[in-house]
């Protein structure tokens, strides 16, 4: 099958959060299955280039974007070693930034997002021809991508080269849409009936890419079942969950894998102590480093409670701030990294200072800090209020660190109650939205770590259970030959 790909960001040259780790996995686990995958991605002047090669295309196409033609020049990188090939579109005057969708200097979106991203989506369809790639199915991620469907069933509709071509369209975070000024329609040089009143652009007079992308694609996928569910709600809806009920039918949740060679601690390069189910020391000595570098004194009969997320609204940050004094009044001790909202990084600075010997933050990005916290740590902590998937409680559980969740999305998914009478189960799960919950399963699971016998039995059961892509990925084939068939 010729698989075409489109996303925003892939692992390891552009990443900012889960889509850049699916969009690192998926498409290689597809040629791994003998599927002829090309990706297309933008060419951003801060791309991790570091021991990739790049190969210039001696092709340049020619792309409109409003009353405004503009070539876009394409770069290979070659995965020799999968069969993947990544076609990255060229543009300095909209990819050479600092950032992918925000400007730092004003903390806002780029204003001109909305050409930005017309650009590269007509960029893609233009250079599979120049390329010669007629795909069978086009993949679509996120807004950023979700022009694709709209213009293979508009402007290319009757296009002999795509006439075979079907669409797919993946919804990582509902909450990122991709919504403009009614004005930014006309840069997208379709017709103006699309843009009419509850018609697919249109959404409460403003542009819509993302419900756009919904409307057109063949089919959608959310990346977890219960998501696919959830978004079909008002609570979790964004308000396009009465687009979404209309194409019921057409929806399918599937849960993202994790790549192993990468999320495994018998071979995880950033830990300094690796280990398996059988042999546990590893962790144990990998722990009272963390604790070490972190500054806190290494107290092995408290369990070390860690965290990592994007410090936003969405990953429950008000819950923590409802009931931080109360989780460190108890005998604990937590480590958070991440970065996000001023707001939440003025909490975990004020928590630290007031719980020195409790508490450390890492407001900032480091890949080698967040595989240590997953190794070190006892508990994880994802209190989110939404989890389209979520892939931090997997990587956990391989860890033998013990998920502490709402239960939400692909969380509810993925880890399972534990029932200390039986030992069965992974983690604790909290279902009420409230800090009261949330500290009851914590207690919860500080009883459980004080019977280390139950504890470790815990850890293992965590540890056996498999969210390898070579599972995801076949859904997603069976998927593409369905929508094929149709």
């Amino acid at each position: 099958m010729r698989i075409l790909v489109a996303a925003s960001e892939l692992t390891p040259l552009a990443k900012t959060g889960g889509l850049g780790d699916v969009l690192g996995a998926l498409p290689r686990a597809l040629a791994r299955k003998g599927h002829e995958v090309l990706v297309f991605l933008p060419f951003y002047k801060t791309l991790n280039l570091d021991g990739i090669k790049t190969k210039s295309v001696p092709i340049d196409v020619q792309v409109s974007v409003g009353a405004v033609s503009q070539i876009a020049s394409l770069s290979m990188v070659k995965d020799r070693q999968r069969g993947l090939r990544i076609c990255l579109i060229h543009h300095p005057e909209y990819f050479d930034r600092d950032a992918y969708y925000t400007d730092p200097s004003t903390g806002k979106d780029y204003p001109d997002n909305a050409e930005r991203f017309t650009f590269f989506c007509r960029a893609v369809l233009e250079a599979a021809r120049a390329l010669d790639f007629a795909p069978e199915i086009v993949h679509a991620h996120d807004w950023q991508a979700a022009l694709l469907p709209a213009l293979l069933k508009t402007e290319y509709k009757e296009d002999g080269f795509f006439e075979d071509t079907r669409s797919v369209m993946t919804i990582h975070n509902l909450a990122h849409q991709g919504q403009f000024e009614a004005d930014k329609y006309s840069v997208l040089n379709l017709p103006e009936e699309l843009m009419a009143a509850e018609q697919p652009f249109e959404f409460w007079g403003k542009v819509n890419f993302l419900k756009a992308g919904i409307c057109f694609a063949d089919h959608i996928t959310t990346v977890s079942e219960k998501y696919a569910e959830e978004i079909q709600t008002e609570k979790f809806g964004c308000g396009l969950d009465g687009v979404l009920s209309n194409r019921k039918e057409a929806i399918t949740g599937i849960l993202n894998g994790v790549d192993y060679t990468v999320w495994s601690p018998s071979r995880d390069k950033f830990i300094p102590y690796r280990y398996h189910i059988n042999n546990l020391g590893g962790k144990r000595m990998t722990r009272v480093e963390l604790v070490n570098a972190a500054g806190l004194p290494v107290r092995e009969k408290t369990p070390l409670i860690g965290m990592i997320a994007r410090l936003a609204h969405q990953k429950g940050l008000d819950l923590i701030a409802e009931a931080a004094d109360r989780i460190l009044a108890r005998d604990v001790q937590m480590i958070v990294l991440g970065t996000g909202d001023p707001v939440y990084h003025e909490m975990f600075e004020s928590l630290q200072e007031k719980h020195p010997d409790r508490m450390r933050a890492f407001l900032r990005h480091d890949e080698a800090l967040a595989h240590q916290i997953e190794a070190g740590a006892d508990i994880f902590l994802m209190p989110s209020l939404f989890e389209p998937c979520g892939l931090n409680q997997m990587y956990s559980l391989k860890y033998g660190t013990i998920p502490l969740v709402h239960k939400v999305g692909g969380l509810a998914d993925t880890v399972i109650p534990f029932d200390a009478q039986n030992g069965e189960g992974t983690g604790f799960v909290f279902e009420d939205e409230t800090p009261e919950a949330m500290l009851e399963a914590l207690d919860d699971a500080i009883r459980v770590f004080a019977r280390k016998r139950v504890w470790t039995k815990l850890m293992k059961n965590g540890m056996r259970q498999d969210f390898s892509w070579d599972r995801a990925v076949d859904r997603y084939v069976e998927l593409f030959d369905r929508t094929l068939s149709r």
